[in-house]
């Protein structure tokens, strides 16, 4: 078993078809095709089903494909220690952040990054504040930014505090608090809210705020990014409680110092077992090796 075949393997049940994952790979669909055939035939199972409109994994390719990316992502990263080995950065690069993320800028770190190691290929995955941990845990994710209530730390991951914040009211500009130089949760709670959907970091700050106040809100559209949210806002559909440090960013809404506001801690976070290339990023954000 090659490893070529293992990458053309994940290469076809990525785009379903032979046409397109011989384009990716850069090799004719007929040099692809046959060394897709013979690893079948070493393996004694079709790994694909090929009809006239069609290609999709079969049971056997489903259980092979986990165990061929594994291979493949060991293969890179052993590349990659051996590069490093001899003073050069190699490999990949997965870095997740929270949409509003503020405590590092991302894509200025990334360029001088990219301008110091340009053979490492670097992939960026938006998500929520647990989903990033869980991707890390598992080591899709290298490195990741994350936001989550004071009462809460990322766990099985290492970790390094980047800042604190508090969430501020933000408002349509003709709301009737757009004028107020600051309110408190009780007056908020009688507003239609935005926010992230329940059971997420991002959510929980302000759940928490509100329920220790001994207050119920009415959180009528749920969204899955600040950007969403922003939008809402101005259209006057809700008001929405987002991060001091992020809201800069915005335009179209007002926003408003809230008292008894909730707040919230930047993480960074990776995994335990840290790539050359994710150490030299740490390592641009000022985390030393060891550091967690």
């Amino acid at each position: 078993m090659e490893l070529q075949q293992l990458r053309y393997v994940v290469a076809v049940a990525e785009t379903n078809s032979f046409t397109r994952a011989a384009e990716r790979c850069l090799v004719v669909q007929s040099a692809l095709s046959h060394q897709i055939a013979r690893l079948e035939r070493e393996l004694g199972a079709r790994l694909f089903e090929r009809t006239s409109r069609r290609v999709r994994l079969t049971p056997a390719g489903a259980a092979f494909l986990p165990a061929a990316r594994q291979s493949l992502e060991a293969a890179e990263r052993a590349a990659a220690e051996v590069a490093a080995a001899v003073g050069e950065v190699r490999g990949r690069l997965a870095v997740g952040l929270i949409p509003t993320v503020a405590a590092v800028d991302v894509p200025g770190a990334l360029r001088g990054f990219r301008q110091r190691y340009p053979e490492v290929r670097i992939s960026l995955r938006a998500g929520a504040s647990e989903e990033l941990v869980e991707q890390v845990k598992q080591g899709t994710t290298d490195v990741a930014f994350l936001g989550l209530p004071t009462t809460t730390r990322p766990e099985g991951v290492e970790a390094r505090e980047l800042a604190r914040d508090r969430l501020v009211a933000v408002v349509a500009p003709n709301h009737p608090l757009a004028d107020e130089p600051t309110v408190d949760l009780r007056r908020l709670s009688a507003e239609v809210f935005v926010d992230l959907p329940p059971n997420t970091a991002g959510r929980a700050q302000s759940d928490q705020a509100f329920s220790a106040a001994g207050l119920r809100r009415d959180v009528a559209f749920e969204v899955t990014t600040a950007y969403l949210t922003a939008r809402l806002v101005e259209e006057g559909l809700g008001i929405a409680m987002l991060p001091a440090a992020y809201v800069t960013q915005l335009s179209g809404v007002v926003t408003i110092e809230v008292v008894d506001a909730p707040a919230r801690v930047e993480y960074v976070v990776w995994n335990r077992s840290r790539t050359p290339a994710a150490a030299a990023f740490l390592g641009l954000l000022d985390v030393p090796p060891g550091a967690g």
